[in-house]
């Protein structure tokens, strides 16, 4: 591989479309993933559809919140958004991940399990939501991008 190329690809993932879909995919993982679960648990009578919805909704506006620790920055240079690694997020959605798996194994818990999950699924898509916001007002604030 060249090293043009290399730097290509380098600048490509910095940029926040680039970002953006990828978290976009994650989220969708998740949710897939969790599907599963949700789809075992209701059936068993330990949760309900309704709840998935509304701890959902209650922990997106945490997500959106977290949105703005994100570092981003408008890149003449690329003529783009970039932003880095929120490490707070990181270790948040791992940990409420770990959470889980932990609690999911004792089944008294199992519902206590399917909150963090409904959660953690709100709080990736506020965040999401969120951070496509911002990009959207810096690209345009710093003429990247036309409405």
């Amino acid at each position: 591989m060249s090293t043009s190329f290399l730097h290509s690809l380098r600048g490509e993932m910095k940029k926040s479309r680039f970002k953006i879909w990828l978290r976009a995919f994650l989220f969708v993982q998740f949710c897939l993933l969790f599907s599963v679960y949700f789809f075992r648990d209701v059936g068993h009578g330990y949760f309900k559809w309704e709840w998935v919805g509304l701890v959902s909704a209650a922990f997106i506006p945490i997500g959106f919140l977290l949105s703005f620790i994100v570092p981003m920055k408008a890149d003449a240079e690329l003529g783009a958004v970039t932003f880095s690694l929120d490490r707070f997020y990181l270790f948040l959605i791992w940990f409420l991940v770990a959470a889980k798996l932990i609690i999911g194994r004792i089944p008294p818990f199992t519902p206590e399990a399917d909150f963090i999950m409904a959660a953690i699924m709100g709080i990736m898509f506020g965040r999401l939501g969120g951070i496509g916001l911002r990009v959207r007002r810096l690209k345009l604030q710093y003429g990247f991008k036309k409405v």
